[in-house]
């Protein structure tokens, strides 16, 4: 299953390069990513326009967001890792309360036609 959520970064080139920067291989600490792929997360990508980002993610059947969100609450290195995403992450006007990314509405797959 594809989960696709969105969010905004703070609309200044210097922070959007730094938020970058964080993600690039090497730099997320394991603990986050180790994380991520025990909520049963298989691939996650993130892509960027101007200060908008859409993730993908691949999970398993079992894939329980509040479980993550639980999870990871209680984890020092994540909270941790939010805590600095916090610095550069504006949440949409309609996200769900504590939380910054927002699920986006499938509304068309390719494979639902013949």
């Amino acid at each position: 299953m594809i989960r696709v959520l969105t969010l905004d970064l703070v609309d200044d080139a210097a922070a959007i390069a730094e938020y970058e920067r964080w993600h690039k291989p090497g730099n997320v600490p394991a603990p986050v990513l180790a994380a991520i792929r025990a909520a049963g997360v298989e691939e996650m990508q993130i892509f960027r326009l101007r200060n908008r980002l859409v993730m993908t993610m691949t999970v398993t059947p079992g894939f329980d967001p509040a479980g993550k969100a639980q999870a990871d609450a209680a984890d020092p290195e994540v909270t941790a890792w939010e805590a600095r995403m916090g610095e550069f992450q504006r949440a949409l006007p309609d996200a769900p309360d504590g939380s910054r990314w927002t699920p986006m509405t499938p509304i068309f797959a390719l494979s639902d036609h013949p």
